[in-house]
């Protein structure tokens, strides 16, 4: 069994002040409730489930503690930022750990592309693949902060509420040819086509097709280059539990075990929720951390939405899903680093199985994750603690996960028995699996998808579901499925956004 959390709680201050509930306690919505809860309002966060996190909930079982989703911070100065809003610093909660190698990627005959932190050290790995395309990682660097300079330091806070804003950025993304993917951006500067696949994957770490996503999102090579790749200590979970004690600190709170039925829409303005348990809670303002698409097409009564009806939801393209095994070993595998991209014989084939086609692959690409090499005391002594990822077909595909999910984890066992963890096998002492129903179900996303709306062009920016809901006044979305997107520098970012179009708490009058 995996052992439950014990649910946070606080008693609320200024009781006159407006009020805010937020759904869900992602990324996303506690950065929400703390930038609401600094900009004076009251605010309450309702979580389904028994402790917070979301996506970034924590499982522990025998010893051994695993962070569900996010593993990585590539972005410090996000999460600075909230701290600093509670006056506070954030190395006093959070240590944060440098990774060197940010990931080693390993190819199905067994060679090996380090992708190291140093600028000169990531170009010799290059020019041992193909010192011909030395040049072209050269350019393609000075592409991807040109990405960046736009895509994240312009455009990640900006709110899209109106087809003006997307206009006025409408030039540049022309410019940076936005309209091409990011493999195609890639296979612009880069021949060797291992290098192709080293430097396009990061698409998948925000549910998106390498193919098909826009190459807006190459900026993420040069985030990670600019500021590093982080880990903290007691895991992504210790990120979460320090969020939670700044909205505690604020005198605001996080109901656990507290399950949103419907967001309560009057005149066409939000003014409260509903809860399974059949208790209704006023609000001034909703914010909605919940699946953006399960948002609408579950919580928001069908009257009430004009822009994201049932017809454009069920129209619209999701990310992949995931199959994620959690284990712990009674044995440590020194020699496996902290991050690990485990590329398979196909590529291109394979993703087109999982975004298109929809099937179950005889293969499969993995992202190995072993937080033990940074941080033992994620294990018992001498243990290691793992968990390995690999990109599926979100439930659309019509895969029987009751049927198929453990014998497609045994494969990846051998696999990894074979290949990298000898004898895992035998090793294994702890086990905990999760699979597309869970992300449908406890998760709340709509069809299973991992990270929500697929991250094409056509559905970003302001194509994407606003920050400020088209359908419903008072109404706003952060997290994965609105802008700017997947990965947790962005889902904290569309919590910035809220500064923008969420009016101040002085000019309203609280309602309850």
């Amino acid at each position: 069994m995996v052992e439950p959390h014990s649910a946070t709680a606080s008693s609320h201050a200024n009781p006159d002040a407006p009020h805010a509930v937020v759904i869900g306690s992602g990324f996303g919505g506690l950065a929400a409730a703390i930038r609401l809860g600094a900009r004076g309002y009251r605010v309450t966060v309702l979580e389904k489930l028994d402790a917070p996190g979301g996506r970034a909930y924590v499982f522990r079982k025998d010893g051994f503690t695993f962070d569900a989703g996010p593993t990585i911070v590539t972005a410090p100065f996000v999460l600075e930022e909230l701290w600093q809003l509670c006056g506070r610093r954030m190395e006093d909660d959070v240590d944060l750990r440098p990774m060197d190698p940010f990931y080693q990627i390993r190819f199905h005959d067994g060679e090996v592309f380090n992708y190291w932190a140093d600028v000169e050290a990531v170009r010799a790995e290059v020019a041992r693949f193909s010192p011909d395309d030395l040049n072209g990682y050269d350019a393609y660097m000075r592409d991807s902060e040109a990405n960046y300079r736009v895509g994240f330091e312009k455009l990640a806070h900006v709110p899209f509420n109106s087809w003006t804003d997307m206009a006025k950025v409408v030039p540049e993304l022309l410019r940076l040819r936005a309209d091409r993917s990011v493999c195609g951006l890639v296979a612009k500067h880069i021949k060797n086509p291992r290098l192709q696949q080293v430097l396009s994957f990061h698409p998948l770490l925000v549910g998106g097709n390498p193919f098909r996503t826009t190459s807006a999102y190459t900026l993420i090579s040069y985030l990670e280059r600019r500021f590093g790749v982080h880990s903290a200590m007691g895991g992504t979970g210790h990120i979460v539990k320090g969020l939670v004690g700044l909205i505690e600190g604020q005198g605001n709170v996080v109901r656990c075990n507290q399950e949103v039925r419907q967001i309560l829409v009057e005149n066409g303005r939000a003014t409260g929720v509903r809860l399974a348990s059949g208790e209704t809670i006023a609000a001034d303002v909703v914010v909605s951390n919940a699946d953006s698409a399960a948002t609408y097409r579950y919580l928001v009564p069908e009257s009430a939405r004009r822009k994201w009806t049932n017809r454009r939801i069920e129209r619209s393209r999701y990310s992949m899903s995931l199959m994620v095994w959690y284990f712990g070993t009674k044995k440590r595998y020194e020699d496996v680093p902290h991050h690990s991209i485990i590329l398979g014989p196909r590529y291109r084939e394979l993703l087109d199985d999982i975004f298109d086609r929809k099937v179950l692959a005889e293969d499969f690409s993995l992202y190995l994750h072993r937080p033990t090499k940074t941080d033992p005391s994620l294990a018992p002594e001498g243990c290691d603690t793992f968990y390995v990822l690999s990109p599926v077909p979100h439930m659309e595909s019509g895969v029987d996960w009751q049927q198929q999910a453990e014998p497609y984890r045994r494969k990846i066992e051998q696999y990894l028995s074979e290949h990298v963890l000898p004898d895992l096998e035998n090793q294994v002492v702890a086990s905990h699996m999760i699979t597309p129903p869970y992300f449908q179900n406890t998760l709340s996303s709509f069809r299973g998808a991992a990270f929500g709306l697929e991250p094409i062009l056509t559905q970003s920016a302001w194509f994407r579901p606003h920050n400020q809901s088209e359908d419903v006044d008072r109404l706003y979305l952060v997290g994965a499925g609105t802008h700017p997107g997947a990965g947790l520098p962005g889902v904290i970012s569309s919590a910035k956004v809220l500064d923008r179009v969420v009016p101040d708490a002085a000019t309203i009058k609280g309602a309850s």
